[in-house]
């Protein structure tokens, strides 16, 4: 059966170079990258664009960008991974929100999660907290989704 993933993230990924992620990915996302499989991926900066980046080069999974508004709304560098990876991408679904605020972005990640069979996040290591990451993760849980945890 072909794996359907959703990814979250931080968008705070500076503490760490591109090949650190490279790597992680390498490590987490790759078991997961069939060319069968989809994953679902918030469009945003951070692990957003990271793993867009990193799936596109490394995989011929199906790719499917979601967004809470438009792509256009979304900040420059997301905007250009987006581009930089149109060919790859499958599907982008834009929500039309009018206001990008909490109760968008919580659309967005619960219109992932149900459409995925699993969540693979990328939160700050440390304890749980109450980001957007642990959101989508804790709504995965509450569906009786699996989640795989990778600490950053």
């Amino acid at each position: 059966m072909p794996l359907a993933a959703a990814i979250t993230g931080t968008r705070q990924t500076g503490h760490r170079e591109t090949p650190w992620y490279n790597a992680l990915f390498g490590t987490y996302l790759a078991p997961w990258a069939t060319d069968d499989a989809d994953f679902y991926i918030g469009g945003a900066i951070g692990i957003d664009s990271l793993t867009l980046l990193w799936l596109a080069a490394n995989s011929t999974s199906r790719i499917t960008v979601v967004v809470p508004g438009t792509v256009a709304q979304q900040p420059a560098e997301a905007q250009h991974a987006i581009e930089r990876c149109r060919e790859r991408i499958t599907e982008i679904v834009q929500l039309g929100a009018s206001e990008l605020r909490t109760p968008a972005f919580h659309a967005r990640n619960r219109y992932m999660v149900d459409r995925a069979q699993m969540v693979i996040g990328f939160p700050i290591a440390g304890p749980e907290g109450q980001s957007g990451t642990w959101q989508t993760l804790n709504y995965a849980a509450s569906q009786g989704k699996p989640r795989l945890i990778v600490p950053i």
